[in-house]
């Protein structure tokens, strides 16, 4: 009795997934539980394992097809392994088949023209017979028309000159043979749908300040060999960045809120998203309540979702309901830019490329590694002063990380 291959649920809001490569094809053995096929959903893509040891037998949704969740996409027959085959002869040579005759071409004035390239020669009020077909079969190809009226546009003119207006238009379809066209995955359409959304729907402002890292920079320098040897992963600079913004969270909770309707939700806990490149995009796990967690703990979560999110094995409630954001382009070399707000979270924070800079210390000019920081907020509950005030705390506990652990 064939065995089913169903769409699992991923997420309580998803009931469509888009499918993705089948990692066998039908005849392929698979293991019980390895991957066989990948979907997609607007949150997370995920691997579906095989429910049994046996045979893929049929596929029944090619990738890029949709699926609802629980609908059957392909279908395996039960199976040991087989054993393996022993080698077999080479196969007799066959004879190369014999080209068929090429076509004759059209006679003169004759010549077939395709839809595209009837299109471009009405558009220049061109006559077929003035360009010469390259088609098989001597068919005249929109490219054969483009070719011809930039050719006629180049030549040099000793008659009156073509003013603007009368200059031919070479028409451009959707895409050429020169452009690649890839349908927007469900994870990238909903990135696009939020960051859409919160432009429309929230009054963004974002508000900058700097930080001389040289602190943070020196403990990690000393306490790096420690760490790493107790922990098996190195100190990196997020996890202070998450202790701080946690300690201003505290302070300032309008920034761990959000807007429902006419009310402000604030949130009591601190659930802080973390932007990590992923295999198919940007993506933001969430480190759940991130106030409870010491530096370590912090590190390997990061750590372990950067590593599962390049192979797409974050799972979708690892990508909701984080109430802060906090987005590390200096990783990629940004220097200084505005992040977007990740709705219904009411801010973001921005991070950005470590740079030596001069700057004033005790009336002398010194060089010091310097960080820009952005944080982008939502005005309609947020205010200049809280802003401001949230990012100077957050420069105040990086600049002097005791005030991190002290809580002054």
């Amino acid at each position: 009795m064939p065995i089913e291959i169903v769409v699992p649920g991923v997420g309580e809001s998803i009931t469509e997934v888009e499918l993705g490569d089948w990692l066998k094809n039908e005849g392929d053995w698979v293991e019980k539980d390895s991957p066989v096929v990948v979907i997609e959903s607007e949150k997370a893509t995920v691997e579906v394992p095989a429910p049994a040891s046996g045979t893929v037998s049929k596929i029944l949704k090619a990738k890029g097809a949709k699926a609802a969740v629980g609908e059957t996409i392909g279908l395996m027959e039960e199976a040991s392994r087989p054993a393996a085959e022993p080698a077999t002869a080479a196969p007799a040579s066959v004879p190369s088949p014999v080209p068929a005759p090429a076509a004759d071409p059209p006679p003169p004035g004759d010549v077939r023209v395709m839809p595209a390239a009837a299109r471009v020669l009405a558009q220049n009020q061109l006559p077929a017979a003035d360009v010469t077909p390259s088609g098989p079969g001597g068919r005249l190809l929109k490219e054969d028309v483009e070719r011809h009226v930039a050719e006629r546009a180049a030549a040099p003119r000793f008659a009156t000159p073509v003013t603007p207006a009368a200059a031919p238009v070479v028409a451009r379809e959707a895409a050429t043979a020169d452009d690649e066209v890839v349908p927007m995955s469900p994870l990238r359409r909903k990135i696009a749908e939020r960051l859409v959304q919160s432009q429309q729907t929230a009054a963004l402002l974002t508000t900058f300040n700097e930080i001389d890292m040289s602190a943070v920079m020196a403990l990690r320098k000393h306490y790096q060999d420690g760490f790493t040897q107790r922990y098996g992963i190195k100190l990196g600079f997020m996890s202070f960045f998450v202790k701080a913004a946690v300690d201003a969270l505290h302070r300032v909770p309008e920034v761990n809120a959000e807007v429902r309707g006419t009310d402000i939700v604030y949130h009591r806990y601190y659930d802080i998203g973390v932007a990590v490149g992923g295999g198919r995009g940007l993506v933001v796990p969430v480190i759940r309540h991130a106030d409870r967690l010491s530096f370590s703990e912090i590190e390997l979560a990061i750590e372990d979702y950067g590593k599962r999110a390049q192979g797409g094995k974050l799972k979708p409630e690892e990508l909701a309901g984080g109430t802060f954001t906090i987005s590390n382009g200096g990783v990629y070399g940004s220097l200084l830019s505005t992040p977007i707000v990740n709705p219904p979270q009411v801010a973001i924070l921005g991070l950005h490329k470590i740079e030596d800079r001069p700057v004033a210390v005790a009336g002398q000019v010194v060089i010091r590694p310097m960080m820009y920081v952005a944080l982008t907020y939502d005005h309609r509950i947020i205010d200049g002063r809280e802003a401001v005030t949230f990012l100077k705390r957050i420069k105040e506990s990086v600049e002097d990380p005791t005030r991190i652990l002290l809580e002054v």
